[in-house]
């Protein structure tokens, strides 16, 4: 399908780790739709990595620009966006997003998580004397916010980014008419 236009924003939550920048962006590419990945919004605004904010600044700082950053977005042109895994868990953005966007949570079993994580140094939630135990927690805590999200779709391990992005696409295209998607 190419050149849809969507009518409402699109916005992936879930874990770090549950591929929302990639099955984002190939779901974009499928639909013919924009993709825009709020953590790069944050970089780009700030003028450095998201690990580097949290060093300096701290949490409570990166959360604010990551607000900021979900903000211009939604009132931005109709898009596929990628939001940061913390993000859905503020229940101000949460509300927003329900306002103005449609959520869709890439649902991703906790060893799938850990596979695609571990080896990662740019993941500050992480860097911690037991981060696979940290990890496995924040999933514990997230999971039932991340439950709210208008859709659900898993994403298995075995499963391609190409394969999870035309699940989304189809769910999508689904209900369309339901939620006034395109």
């Amino acid at each position: 399908m190419s050149n849809s236009a969507l009518k409402r924003p699109v916005v992936f939550v879930g874990m770090m780790g549950s591929g929302k920048s990639a099955v984002g962006s190939a779901a974009a590419k499928i639909l013919g739709v924009p993709f825009v990945d709020c953590d790069k919004e944050i970089e780009a605004s700030a003028g450095m990595s998201i690990a580097s904010i949290f060093s300096e600044f701290g949490e409570a700082r990166f959360r604010e620009a990551e607000t900021q950053a979900l903000n211009r977005v939604l009132q931005g042109p109709p898009a596929i966006i990628a939001a940061g895994g913390g993000t859905f868990m503020n229940e101000k953005n949460r509300e927003e997003i329900g306002k103005h966007a449609i959520s869709v949570w890439l649902k991703v079993a906790p060893d799938t998580l850990w596979q695609r994580v571990k080896h990662k140094t740019t993941r500050p939630l992480l860097k911690t004397p037991d981060p696979h135990g940290t990890l496995v927690n924040l999933l514990r805590e997230r999971e039932p916010i991340y439950a709210k999200a208008t859709l659900t779709v898993c994403s298995e391990q075995e499963c391609s980014v190409q394969t999870t992005a035309s699940r989304v696409a189809e769910r999508l295209l689904a209900k369309s008419a339901e939620f006034g998607i395109f």
